[in-house]
């Protein structure tokens, strides 16, 4: 069995995943995981399929032809077990929205060898002040013999540094 990673992205309508969800399952594929979202009136995700070996060109061309309704790319995935971390540390973020804050706080995670296991985020009207409110939810796996005090300590400086609340919890 091969893992394939699909980029999926197409104008926002009714049946998008139910026609991937066809071509995948009519080539032997199994739907693995997936995140998938509207976001600006566009349909985006990804998703891991794993297929038969000797089914994977097939599905690799059948995925082209849904062009005009989803564009989709795929990625050969890998089979090797994930790395041991040592945990999972969940950032919740909140403030007033302006460029850099997705930037900034995962250049504080790179700098400790934390991976980015997923990052959801969204922008809205504040709804006395007028303005616009960021909010994001980070969850980062740390690396064996991380120091989540000093990541944490890190970003707190940069929370008030940025002007955001950080709140941290350990998984």
């Amino acid at each position: 069995m091969s893992n394939l990673v699909l980029t999926v992205v197409g104008d926002d309508r009714a049946g998008l995943v139910a026609a991937l969800a066809d071509v995948v399952s009519a080539h032997g594929g199994n739907w693995e995981h997936s995140q998938l979202a509207e976001l600006a009136g566009t349909f985006a995700g990804i998703v891991v399929v794993s297929v038969p070996d000797d089914r994977l060109a097939d599905l690799t061309a059948a995925l082209g032809q849904l062009d005009g309704l989803l564009t989709v790319t795929a990625h050969p995935g890998s089979d090797a077990p994930a790395v041991p971390a040592q945990k999972d540390l969940t950032l919740t973020v909140l403030g007033n929205d302006h460029p850099g804050i997705v930037r900034d706080i995962s250049a504080v995670l790179s700098r400790h060898g934390a991976s980015i296991e997923s990052l959801t985020s969204e922008s809205r009207e504040a709804p006395m002040s007028g303005g616009r409110l960021f909010e994001a939810t980070v969850v980062a796996r740390l690396p064996q013999g991380a120091e989540p005090a000093t990541i944490a300590a890190d970003l707190e400086r940069l929370a008030a540094e940025i002007l955001v609340d950080i709140s941290l919890a350990g998984e």
